[in-house]
Protein backbone atom coordinates (compact mmCIF):
# COMPACT_ATOMS: atom_id res chain seq x y z
CA UNK A 1 0.00 0.00 0.00
CA UNK A 2 2.65 2.52 0.87
CA UNK A 3 4.79 1.30 -2.29
CA UNK A 4 1.58 2.40 -4.29
CA UNK A 5 1.45 5.58 -2.84
CA UNK A 6 4.70 6.54 -3.25
CA UNK A 7 4.15 5.44 -7.03
CA UNK A 8 1.25 7.35 -6.99
CA UNK A 9 3.08 10.84 -5.87
CA UNK A 10 6.14 10.10 -8.10
CA UNK A 11 3.79 9.85 -10.38
CA UNK A 12 1.48 13.46 -9.59
CA UNK A 13 5.27 15.06 -9.15
CA UNK A 14 6.54 14.45 -12.57
CA UNK A 15 3.11 14.93 -14.04
CA UNK A 16 3.31 18.90 -12.33
CA UNK A 17 7.29 19.28 -13.62
CA UNK A 18 5.99 18.37 -17.12
CA UNK A 19 2.70 20.41 -16.69
CA UNK A 20 5.22 23.51 -15.27
CA UNK A 21 8.22 22.80 -18.17
CA UNK A 22 5.34 22.66 -20.73
CA UNK A 23 3.64 26.22 -19.21
CA UNK A 24 7.28 27.41 -19.08
CA UNK A 25 8.02 26.92 -22.51
CA UNK A 26 4.56 28.19 -23.99
CA UNK A 27 5.20 31.49 -22.17
CA UNK A 28 9.25 31.90 -23.77
CA UNK A 29 7.44 30.99 -27.29
CA UNK A 30 4.78 33.75 -26.35
CA UNK A 31 6.89 36.04 -25.27
CA UNK A 32 9.26 35.40 -28.14
CA UNK A 33 6.69 35.89 -30.29
CA UNK A 34 5.60 39.31 -28.78
CA UNK A 35 8.63 40.77 -28.68
CA UNK A 36 9.28 39.83 -32.40
CA UNK A 37 5.79 41.06 -33.74
CA UNK A 38 7.16 44.26 -31.50
CA UNK A 39 10.42 44.08 -32.89
CA UNK A 40 8.79 44.35 -36.39
CA UNK A 41 6.36 47.26 -35.91
CA UNK A 42 8.59 49.84 -34.29
CA UNK A 43 10.96 48.72 -37.32
CA UNK A 44 8.21 49.57 -39.81
CA UNK A 45 7.25 52.37 -37.55
CA UNK A 46 11.07 53.90 -38.20
CA UNK A 47 11.37 52.81 -41.91
CA UNK A 48 8.20 55.16 -42.16
CA UNK A 49 10.24 57.75 -40.35
CA UNK A 50 13.22 57.80 -42.57
CA UNK A 51 11.27 57.48 -45.84
CA UNK A 52 10.03 60.96 -44.53
CA UNK A 53 13.16 61.98 -43.81
CA UNK A 54 14.36 61.31 -47.37
CA UNK A 55 11.84 62.62 -49.04
CA UNK A 56 11.73 66.45 -46.85
CA UNK A 57 15.35 66.82 -47.99
CA UNK A 58 15.32 65.34 -52.05
CA UNK A 59 14.15 67.41 -54.73
CA UNK A 60 10.99 67.45 -56.72
CA UNK A 61 10.71 65.48 -59.82
CA UNK A 62 6.88 65.89 -60.27
CA UNK A 63 5.44 67.81 -62.69
CA UNK A 64 2.04 69.06 -64.44
CA UNK A 65 1.08 68.29 -67.65
CA UNK A 66 -0.43 70.17 -70.51
CA UNK A 67 -2.78 68.34 -72.65
CA UNK A 68 -3.68 71.49 -74.46
CA UNK A 69 0.48 72.17 -75.45
CA UNK A 70 1.86 68.71 -74.35
CA UNK A 71 4.75 70.61 -72.28
CA UNK A 72 5.68 69.80 -68.55
CA UNK A 73 5.01 72.37 -66.21
CA UNK A 74 7.30 71.83 -63.12
CA UNK A 75 5.62 71.88 -59.54
CA UNK A 76 6.13 74.64 -57.48
CA UNK A 77 6.67 74.12 -53.66
CA UNK A 78 5.08 74.75 -50.80
CA UNK A 79 8.28 76.97 -49.58
CA UNK A 80 8.15 78.87 -52.47
CA UNK A 81 6.38 82.42 -52.40
CA UNK A 82 2.19 81.56 -53.17
CA UNK A 83 1.50 83.51 -56.77
CA UNK A 84 -2.24 82.88 -56.03
CA UNK A 85 -4.65 83.72 -53.38
CA UNK A 86 -6.52 80.40 -53.03
CA UNK A 87 -5.63 77.14 -54.18
CA UNK A 88 -8.00 74.08 -54.04
CA UNK A 89 -6.52 70.64 -52.96
CA UNK A 90 -9.00 67.89 -54.60
CA UNK A 91 -7.90 63.80 -54.05
CA UNK A 92 -9.61 61.47 -56.42
CA UNK A 93 -9.44 58.12 -56.66
CA UNK A 94 -11.96 56.22 -59.33
CA UNK A 95 -14.25 59.52 -59.68
CA UNK A 96 -15.01 59.85 -62.64
CA UNK A 97 -18.82 59.85 -62.14
CA UNK A 98 -18.58 62.02 -59.23
CA UNK A 99 -15.75 64.37 -59.96
CA UNK A 100 -17.80 66.32 -62.81
CA UNK A 101 -20.57 68.11 -60.28
CA UNK A 102 -18.04 68.78 -58.04
CA UNK A 103 -15.73 70.53 -60.35
CA UNK A 104 -18.45 71.98 -61.99
CA UNK A 105 -19.59 73.83 -58.82
CA UNK A 106 -16.66 74.22 -57.76
CA UNK A 107 -15.33 76.61 -60.82
CA UNK A 108 -18.23 78.26 -61.26
CA UNK A 109 -17.81 79.84 -57.79
CA UNK A 110 -14.21 80.64 -58.48
CA UNK A 111 -15.15 82.13 -61.71
CA UNK A 112 -17.68 84.52 -60.58
CA UNK A 113 -15.91 85.48 -57.32
CA UNK A 114 -12.94 86.04 -59.86
CA UNK A 115 -14.58 88.48 -61.96
CA UNK A 116 -16.56 90.21 -58.99
CA UNK A 117 -12.62 90.46 -57.07
CA UNK A 118 -9.86 91.50 -59.09
CA UNK A 119 -7.56 90.80 -56.18
CA UNK A 120 -9.05 86.96 -56.18
CA UNK A 121 -6.87 84.50 -57.83
CA UNK A 122 -7.21 80.51 -57.63
CA UNK A 123 -5.78 77.11 -58.79
CA UNK A 124 -7.38 73.77 -58.95
CA UNK A 125 -5.49 70.95 -58.25
CA UNK A 126 -6.87 67.62 -58.99
CA UNK A 127 -4.28 64.66 -57.16
CA UNK A 128 -5.12 61.28 -58.99
CA UNK A 129 -4.50 59.08 -56.02
CA UNK A 130 -3.60 55.89 -58.68
CA UNK A 131 -7.19 55.93 -60.26
CA UNK A 132 -8.24 53.08 -62.15
CA UNK A 133 -11.18 54.46 -64.23
CA UNK A 134 -10.88 57.43 -66.38
CA UNK A 135 -10.93 60.16 -63.77
CA UNK A 136 -7.37 61.12 -65.26
CA UNK A 137 -9.46 61.94 -68.59
CA UNK A 138 -12.16 63.72 -67.01
CA UNK A 139 -9.59 66.17 -64.76
CA UNK A 140 -7.50 66.91 -68.32
CA UNK A 141 -10.63 67.73 -70.09
CA UNK A 142 -11.14 70.68 -66.90
CA UNK A 143 -7.60 71.69 -67.84
CA UNK A 144 -7.89 72.04 -71.19
CA UNK A 145 -11.39 74.38 -70.72
CA UNK A 146 -9.97 76.48 -68.20
CA UNK A 147 -6.46 76.09 -68.79
CA UNK A 148 -3.42 74.97 -66.85
CA UNK A 149 -3.16 78.18 -64.91
CA UNK A 150 -6.20 77.76 -63.04
CA UNK A 151 -7.04 73.86 -63.08
CA UNK A 152 -3.84 71.19 -63.02
CA UNK A 153 -3.94 67.63 -62.54
CA UNK A 154 -0.96 65.84 -60.23
CA UNK A 155 -1.24 62.08 -61.55
CA UNK A 156 0.55 60.05 -58.47
CA UNK A 157 0.74 56.83 -60.47
CA UNK A 158 -0.20 54.23 -58.31
CA UNK A 159 -2.88 54.36 -55.30
CA UNK A 160 -1.05 55.66 -52.16
CA UNK A 161 -3.91 56.87 -49.75
CA UNK A 162 -6.11 59.88 -49.58
CA UNK A 163 -3.61 61.32 -46.86
CA UNK A 164 -1.05 61.25 -49.82
CA UNK A 165 -2.65 62.70 -51.95
CA UNK A 166 -3.52 65.61 -49.98
CA UNK A 167 -0.32 65.88 -48.60
CA UNK A 168 1.45 65.86 -52.12
CA UNK A 169 -1.33 68.59 -53.69
CA UNK A 170 -0.63 70.72 -50.49
CA UNK A 171 3.06 70.47 -51.14
CA UNK A 172 2.87 71.59 -54.76
CA UNK A 173 -0.02 74.42 -54.00
CA UNK A 174 0.81 78.37 -54.84
CA UNK A 175 -1.66 79.70 -52.54
CA UNK A 176 -1.54 82.27 -49.73
CA UNK A 177 -4.76 79.80 -48.75
CA UNK A 178 -5.09 75.99 -48.57
CA UNK A 179 -8.56 74.31 -48.70
CA UNK A 180 -9.00 70.80 -49.17
CA UNK A 181 -12.12 69.08 -49.99
CA UNK A 182 -13.64 66.05 -51.03
CA UNK A 183 -14.06 65.07 -54.62
CA UNK A 184 -17.87 63.94 -54.03
CA UNK A 185 -18.61 67.82 -53.23
CA UNK A 186 -20.53 66.62 -49.82
CA UNK A 187 -19.52 69.94 -48.19
CA UNK A 188 -21.31 73.19 -50.50
CA UNK A 189 -18.20 75.26 -51.66
CA UNK A 190 -19.49 78.48 -50.78
CA UNK A 191 -18.75 77.27 -47.20
CA UNK A 192 -14.81 77.88 -47.77
CA UNK A 193 -16.10 81.57 -46.89
CA UNK A 194 -16.73 80.47 -43.30
CA UNK A 195 -13.41 79.12 -43.11
CA UNK A 196 -11.45 81.81 -45.06
CA UNK A 197 -13.62 84.39 -42.50
CA UNK A 198 -12.13 83.43 -39.44
CA UNK A 199 -8.49 83.32 -40.79
CA UNK A 200 -9.15 86.64 -42.04
CA UNK A 201 -10.44 87.56 -38.45
CA UNK A 202 -7.48 85.75 -36.74
CA UNK A 203 -4.87 87.07 -39.18
CA UNK A 204 -6.34 91.00 -38.48
CA UNK A 205 -6.08 90.07 -34.66
CA UNK A 206 -2.28 89.21 -34.67
CA UNK A 207 -1.48 92.42 -37.14
CA UNK A 208 -3.12 94.71 -34.49
CA UNK A 209 -1.38 92.55 -31.49
CA UNK A 210 2.11 92.32 -33.33
CA UNK A 211 2.67 94.47 -36.20
CA UNK A 212 4.68 98.24 -36.57
CA UNK A 213 3.65 100.25 -39.34
CA UNK A 214 7.16 99.48 -40.86
CA UNK A 215 6.08 95.77 -40.50
CA UNK A 216 2.91 94.00 -40.98
CA UNK A 217 2.83 90.09 -41.09
CA UNK A 218 1.63 88.41 -44.73
CA UNK A 219 -1.93 86.05 -44.64
CA UNK A 220 0.41 83.55 -45.90
CA UNK A 221 2.72 84.03 -42.99
CA UNK A 222 0.44 83.18 -40.18
CA UNK A 223 0.10 80.30 -38.59
CA UNK A 224 -3.91 79.35 -38.39
CA UNK A 225 -5.89 75.70 -39.22
CA UNK A 226 -9.57 75.53 -39.68
CA UNK A 227 -11.35 72.46 -39.79
CA UNK A 228 -14.81 72.34 -41.17
CA UNK A 229 -17.19 70.48 -39.16
CA UNK A 230 -20.33 67.90 -38.96
CA UNK A 231 -20.92 67.76 -35.21
CA UNK A 232 -24.05 70.08 -35.05
CA UNK A 233 -25.52 67.29 -37.31
CA UNK A 234 -24.22 64.58 -35.27
CA UNK A 235 -27.97 64.28 -33.43
CA UNK A 236 -29.37 63.49 -36.93
CA UNK A 237 -27.36 61.42 -37.65
CA UNK A 238 -27.51 59.14 -34.62
CA UNK A 239 -31.22 59.02 -35.43
CA UNK A 240 -30.70 57.32 -38.62
CA UNK A 241 -27.82 55.12 -38.51
CA UNK A 242 -28.10 51.56 -37.40
CA UNK A 243 -27.13 51.26 -33.72
CA UNK A 244 -23.75 49.25 -34.56
CA UNK A 245 -22.40 52.39 -36.89
CA UNK A 246 -22.96 54.49 -33.86
CA UNK A 247 -21.55 52.34 -31.45
CA UNK A 248 -17.93 52.23 -34.04
CA UNK A 249 -18.73 55.89 -34.16
CA UNK A 250 -18.39 56.61 -30.86
CA UNK A 251 -15.18 53.97 -30.37
CA UNK A 252 -13.45 55.69 -32.79
CA UNK A 253 -14.41 59.61 -31.77
CA UNK A 254 -12.97 57.77 -28.26
CA UNK A 255 -9.92 56.30 -29.48
CA UNK A 256 -9.39 59.86 -31.16
CA UNK A 257 -9.33 61.84 -28.23
CA UNK A 258 -6.73 59.46 -26.51
CA UNK A 259 -4.61 59.53 -29.37
CA UNK A 260 -4.91 63.70 -30.17
CA UNK A 261 -6.22 65.07 -27.31
CA UNK A 262 -9.61 67.47 -27.28
CA UNK A 263 -10.15 70.19 -29.24
CA UNK A 264 -11.51 69.26 -32.41
CA UNK A 265 -14.78 67.20 -32.50
CA UNK A 266 -14.68 66.47 -35.75
CA UNK A 267 -11.52 65.29 -37.22
CA UNK A 268 -12.76 63.40 -40.21
CA UNK A 269 -14.48 66.50 -41.76
CA UNK A 270 -12.60 66.67 -45.68
CA UNK A 271 -13.06 70.40 -45.59
CA UNK A 272 -10.05 72.21 -43.92
CA UNK A 273 -8.66 75.10 -44.53
CA UNK A 274 -4.70 76.68 -44.09
CA UNK A 275 -2.56 79.83 -44.16
CA UNK A 276 0.46 78.70 -46.24
CA UNK A 277 2.92 78.88 -43.45
CA UNK A 278 0.74 76.27 -41.55
CA UNK A 279 0.36 73.99 -44.38
CA UNK A 280 4.00 73.86 -45.03
CA UNK A 281 5.07 72.77 -41.00
CA UNK A 282 1.98 70.40 -41.15
CA UNK A 283 2.35 68.35 -43.88
CA UNK A 284 6.14 67.89 -44.88
CA UNK A 285 5.55 66.77 -41.23
CA UNK A 286 2.63 64.23 -41.96
CA UNK A 287 3.24 60.70 -42.33
CA UNK A 288 0.45 59.04 -42.49
CA UNK A 289 -0.75 58.18 -45.86
CA UNK A 290 -4.28 56.96 -45.58
CA UNK A 291 -7.68 57.20 -43.47
CA UNK A 292 -6.14 58.72 -39.83
CA UNK A 293 -4.03 61.78 -41.48
CA UNK A 294 -6.69 64.54 -40.54
CA UNK A 295 -5.57 63.19 -36.20
CA UNK A 296 -2.12 63.40 -37.36
CA UNK A 297 -3.13 66.85 -38.34
CA UNK A 298 -4.85 67.66 -34.95
CA UNK A 299 -1.65 66.01 -33.41
CA UNK A 300 1.17 68.26 -35.23
CA UNK A 301 -1.19 71.44 -34.66
CA UNK A 302 -1.39 71.20 -31.02
CA UNK A 303 2.67 70.25 -30.75
CA UNK A 304 3.60 73.05 -33.36
CA UNK A 305 1.27 75.24 -31.22
CA UNK A 306 -1.10 75.91 -34.83
CA UNK A 307 -4.56 77.42 -33.53
CA UNK A 308 -7.46 75.56 -34.86
CA UNK A 309 -10.56 76.75 -35.30
CA UNK A 310 -13.40 74.95 -36.10
CA UNK A 311 -16.89 75.88 -37.94
CA UNK A 312 -19.75 74.46 -38.56
CA UNK A 313 -20.78 73.77 -42.54
CA UNK A 314 -23.37 72.50 -44.85
CA UNK A 315 -22.97 68.41 -45.28
CA UNK A 316 -24.78 66.02 -47.50
CA UNK A 317 -23.91 62.21 -47.54
CA UNK A 318 -22.73 61.21 -50.93
CA UNK A 319 -23.80 57.90 -52.35
CA UNK A 320 -20.20 55.89 -53.03
CA UNK A 321 -18.34 55.97 -49.72
CA UNK A 322 -14.87 53.57 -49.98
CA UNK A 323 -15.23 52.98 -46.04
CA UNK A 324 -14.89 49.60 -45.63
CA UNK A 325 -14.77 47.20 -42.35
CA UNK A 326 -10.85 46.95 -43.34
CA UNK A 327 -10.48 50.38 -43.91
CA UNK A 328 -11.95 50.67 -39.94
CA UNK A 329 -8.92 47.69 -39.09
CA UNK A 330 -6.41 50.26 -41.19
CA UNK A 331 -7.83 53.39 -39.06
CA UNK A 332 -7.21 51.40 -35.50
CA UNK A 333 -4.13 50.55 -36.82
CA UNK A 334 -2.89 54.33 -37.90
CA UNK A 335 -3.93 55.56 -34.47
CA UNK A 336 -1.48 53.27 -32.60
CA UNK A 337 0.92 54.57 -35.25
CA UNK A 338 0.42 57.57 -34.14
CA UNK A 339 1.09 56.96 -30.88
CA UNK A 340 3.76 55.01 -30.70
CA UNK A 341 5.46 56.86 -33.68
CA UNK A 342 5.40 60.30 -31.74
CA UNK A 343 5.09 58.95 -28.71
CA UNK A 344 8.33 57.24 -28.65
CA UNK A 345 10.09 60.07 -30.36
CA UNK A 346 10.45 57.77 -33.13
CA UNK A 347 9.04 60.05 -35.96
CA UNK A 348 10.95 63.46 -35.18
CA UNK A 349 8.50 66.59 -35.92
CA UNK A 350 10.72 69.48 -37.61
CA UNK A 351 9.66 73.21 -36.60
Amino acid sequence: MIYSWGLASASADSNLQLLLSSALSLSLLVLIAALTVAAFFLEYIRRVGCSHSIERSAASDSFFEDPSSLNKVPCPSIFDPADKYLSLIIPAYNEEDRLPSTLDETLNYLQQRSAAEKSFSYEVLIVDDGSRDHTSRVAFDYVRKYKIDNVRVLLLGRNHGKGEAIRKGMLHSRGNLLLMLDADGATKLTDLEKLESQIQMFAENVKKAESTPDSCPRLSDIEIAVFGSRSHLEKKALATRKWYRNLMMKGFHLLVLLTAGPGICDTQCGFKMFTRSAARKLFTNMRLKRWCFDVELVYLCKHLRIPMVEVAVNWTEIPGSKVRLMSIVHMLFELVLIRVGYGLGIWKIHL
